[in-house]
């Protein structure tokens, strides 16, 4: 059933305009598929080809005179959640703002700084993609200086240890590939003997945040400007406790198999100025990659976003650093950023304090009509409603299947949501709600309560007072 379920959805999606992935009827889509008449089988003439094109109909948009929902009604629903028993002691922030008026429709302590989890993804990616932009690639590298190679990290960290996929995002570009054109260059020099060096000099150093909690060591690897597929690790397998230095090592017996002796053991420093490029690998675009960081709320692949961020924008390659390069983006871009407290990239942080106001607001810029490249990029990629991702589970049999487009958020005594939704009347919203403070234990029911309160109504909202 719940493959038969997914297959439909997964069909639903295809009706996407404006940003809008519409749920079309998903449970008629897969009607009749068993039945207890016994089979009966009819000769059929053998069938004709033609080699003219089918037409695909267009997808249908969103009505262009939709309802806007009472905000007095919506309001109720954000009430509904914040007096739900299951929240406790928890504070409740809720900004719903109808996309194509930009009017905020509800706004329940919407200015008030709060704990937003994964939440805070979206402020990063944003940032990142409007200031690096979709198609940019991240660049390993290998230089020669005498006879040193350098294996210099650029902040892929979806490597793969050998070979590269040009189709696929995760292992896009191979340690081996890169190991074997370094080993062609390398004899066409004369040069068969190398020592090798690891410059992972891109990023500050320091690869734990201060300001993380101690046993978060599952949630997040080293941060790093190098790394075999940091997505191949769980947190049930633990990560390696120096990623780019295995990466190295792998870089080394690749270069050995091509035919290159590596002396020594690996060593790490700077490349030298003016060492010569032997060979250079590049990454997916930075969309793809988002997309998959986001989808999964990948804390390793976004805070090594948040720090290419900060190294190309100027900022310490630090997690402060990235801190300061995303609020300076978002300041930029013209996002009121009163209130927030940013620590680190990927929301990890308790620390962090950003209103949901923001965040709603960072969500109906990139649905309305001036959210270009940047907007349409980050909205493609959150999760979708019982379909894929962190929502992949979530909202399953409801109104809200397909309808719903967010980022999740989840800490111990946080949980949040961030994203857009339709209504039953065929409105945009854009929306940011935080739960923070209740009890520890308490995530579950807060979760299922910031679900039925608030985003299961919205979605069903044929509401206009």
């Amino acid at each position: 059933m719940r493959k038969a379920t997914t297959a439909a959805l997964t069909a639903a999606t295809l009706l996407v305009a404006g940003g809008y992935y519409g749920l079309a009827d998903a449970l008629d889509l897969v009607p009749g598929a068993l039945t207890l008449a016994g089979p009966a089988y009819e000769i059929q003439a053998f069938p004709t080809t033609t080699s003219d094109r089918p037409v695909a109909e267009p997808a249908a948009a969103l009505p262009a005179e939709a309802p806007v929902p009472s905000a007095s009604v919506l309001a109720g629903y954000a009430q509904a959640l914040a007096t739900d028993e299951r929240v406790g002691t928890g504070v409740t922030g809720v900004s719903v703002i109808d996309v194509a008026t930009g009017q905020e429709l509800v706004d329940h302590q919407a200015g008030t700084p709060l704990t937003p989890a994964s939440s805070n993804k979206v402020l990063t990616a944003w940032a990142v993609l409007s200031a690096l932009g979709a198609d940019h690639r991240l660049t390993t590298s290998a230089v020669l200086s005498g006879t040193t190679v350098t294996l210099v990290g650029g902040g892929d960290v979806l490597l793969a240890a050998d070979a590269g996929d040009p189709q696929a995002v995760v292992g896009h570009a191979g340690l081996g590939d890169l190991a074997r054109d370094t080993a062609e260059q390398l004899r066409a020099q004369g040069v068969t003997s190398v020592s090798l060096a690891l410059d992972d000099t891109m990023f500050d150093g320091v690869t734990w945040s201060p300001d993380w909690e101690e046993g978060n060591e599952s949630w997040v690897a080293p941060i790093q400007p190098l790394m075999i597929d940091v997505t191949a690790h769980s947190s049930a397998t633990g990560y390696p406790a120096d990623p780019a230095m295995e990466a190295a090592e792998a870089f080394a017996t690749a270069l050995a198999a091509a035919g290159v002796e590596v002396t020594g053991t690996v060593t790490r420093g700077a490349a030298p100025q003016g060492a010569s490029v032997l060979a250079a690998v590049e990454s997916a675009p930075l969309s793809e990659v988002l997309a998959v960081s986001l989808k999964a709320s990948d804390n390793s692949m976004t805070e090594v976003e948040g720090h290419v961020l900060a190294a190309e924008t100027g900022y310490p390659a630090s997690f402060a650093g990235a801190a300061q390069a995303v609020r300076a983006q978002l300041e930029a871009d013209g996002f009121d950023t009163t209130g927030l407290t940013l620590l680190d990239a990927s929301g990890l942080a308790r620390g962090n304090k950003v209103p949901a106001r923001l965040l709603a607001q960072v969500m109906a810029r990139s649905a309305g009509a001036d959210g270009g490249t940047t907007g349409r990029t980050l909205l493609t990629a959150l999760p979708v409603a019982a379909l894929d991702g962190t929502l992949d589970d979530r909202f399953w049999q409801t109104t809200a299947a397909g309808r719903v487009r967010a980022k999740t958020g989840s800490l111990d005594q946080s949980v949040s949501l961030t994203g857009t939704v339709v209504t039953a009347d065929g409105r945009l919203l854009a929306y940011s709600v935080i739960v923070d403070g209740f009890a520890e234990g308490g995530l579950y029911p807060a979760r299922v309560a910031l679900d039925q309160d608030l985003i299961g109504p919205l979605a069903e909202c044929g509401c206009q007072g």
